[in-house]
């Protein structure tokens, strides 16, 4: 088996929900139920979480966090975990983003596996059957389509594919934003300037399709709810403690 590392972004500093790591849920900051849900990867042997906060990495190491301290200069999460892959020796880097308290480990594994099988796939990422008709015209729920052995074809906010005769049976697929990248391709994919198309649909995984690379898309069952504004957090929390763990 590979070595395979998690890194778990977090930022104090956010537009719609400051200080969102460190919100509390069910007892526990936020970036603790990340962590912990993390932790019960098989496939992984480190969980770190990386931020340019002392507050938040005061409360990682509390609970008992390995923290690394990156750059406050990041214009996205990949950057921040490619500065962390940068002086970590590992082969596989998963990206977990750090406001998913209920996020499945069996996810986080399914992601990792088809990498960890198989050493000609650079990057991989989940998802699930759109559930809603709603979730097909909203731009926060990003749309993804694959080919015959699983691989992005395309993401978009759009709802793609146009399904133009109903009686095709194509299922619509939703993006979930976990990704699993080979290191050596991480820190490549880093270097690269924005694409054309990752600018316009404001989307990072289209750098690595515009750039001729393979991305390998593993469907799960469901998505899980993430927290993005305090009313999130508010749904999350009316879920009852019953989902933590």
């Amino acid at each position: 088996m590979p070595n395979v590392v998690i890194v778990i972004p977090a930022r104090y500093v956010s537009a719609r929900f400051p200080g969102k790591a460190l919100a509390e849920l069910w007892g526990k900051p936020l970036i603790q139920h990340v962590y912990e849900r993390a932790r019960r990867a098989r496939l992984a042997e480190r969980v770190i979480v990386a931020t340019d906060d002392g507050r938040i990495a005061a409360a990682a190491r509390g609970f008992g966090a390995e923290v690394a301290m990156t750059s406050p200069d990041h214009p996205s999460g990949t950057d921040r975990v490619a500065e962390v892959a940068r002086g970590t020796e590992c082969d596989l880097v998963a990206n977990v983003q750090g406001d998913e308290p209920l996020i499945e480990p069996g996810a986080i594994d399914a992601a990792i596996a088809p990498l960890a099988a198989d050493g000609s796939i650079p990057m991989g990422t989940l998802c699930c059957p759109v559930e809603a008709v709603a979730e097909l015209a909203d731009p926060n729920v990003v749309k993804v389509v694959v080919d015959q052995e699983g691989f992005a074809l395309y993401f978009s906010r759009l709802p793609i594919p146009f399904v133009r005769d109903r009686r095709a049976g194509v299922v619509r697929y939703r993006h979930i934003g976990l990704y699993v990248y080979r290191r050596d391709f991480l820190l490549e994919l880093a270097k690269l300037p924005p694409t054309p198309l990752e600018q316009a649909e404001r989307l990072e995984q289209l750098r690595a399709l515009e750039h001729g690379h393979r991305i390998r898309v593993v469907q799960v069952a469901s998505a899980w709810p993430g927290v993005d504004t305090p009313g999130d957090l508010e749904r999350v929390r009316g879920m009852g403690a019953a989902n933590q763990g």
